[in-house]
């Protein structure tokens, strides 16, 4: 027990936990739990994982911000090479901070994991030359039931880091760079998702 340092309600909002587990190291190099239930328990994060995935990207990559639809998955996210930033939406229904986002720069160096419930929307951009992203899941990937925000909604205002240029009304990445000039690398399908007021009408 005590393997793990937990910050509950991360940025105000219910439910996100960034996590940082104790790192044993030596001359030979290191040693970590990347999971225990019974500290997560302790913690208060209760969840049960059923799959694992694994993504590698390169510089300039931004993925989502996605959720499911009838099979919401929480997720426990970690990067085991590189740098990324990486973002919830609240999208539950009823919630106080509704609409609201958080983000943390997740890296092999800070080996820091962050949960992310049933209920967001989530995302991450890659800062480094190439990054793999790990995560485990309470549900298991259903095709066709993936549904996504714009990364780029004004009504959310996701602070990007080192993202330059300026909203052209929709989720498209023309004109979108990071500092040092990288174009931003996002697939047909995550530049297509609206907004958040014309996603959700409640």
């Amino acid at each position: 027990m005590g393997q793990i340092k937990v910050e509950k309600n991360a940025g105000g909002i219910e439910g996100l936990f960034v996590i940082e587990p104790k790192v044993h190291g030596d001359r030979r190099g290191y040693f970590m739990e990347t999971y225990n239930a019974n500290d997560l328990r302790e913690a208060g994060l209760e969840a049960t994982f059923v799959q694992d995935n694994q993504s590698g990207s390169v510089k300039g990559v931004l993925r989502g911000l996605h959720f499911q639809k009838q099979f919401p998955q929480g997720k426990l996210v970690r990067v085991i090479r590189g740098t990324v930033f990486d973002v919830a939406v609240d999208l539950r229904e009823g919630s106080e901070t509704y609409g609201k986002w958080f983000g943390v720069e997740l890296s092999e160096e800070n080996k820091k994991q962050f949960y992310v419930p049933k209920g967001f929307a989530h995302g991450f951009l890659v800062l480094s030359d190439e990054a793999e992203f790990c995560y485990k899941c309470t549900d298991f990937y259903h095709p066709g039931d993936e549904g996504g925000l714009a990364w780029n909604d004004p009504k959310v205002g996701i602070k990007w880091p080192q993202v330059r240029g300026s909203y052209p009304g929709s989720a498209s990445a023309e004109g979108y760079t990071l500092e040092d000039g990288t174009p931003l690398n996002i697939n047909e399908r995550d530049q297509n998702w609206a907004g958040l007021d014309e996603t959700f009408q409640f």
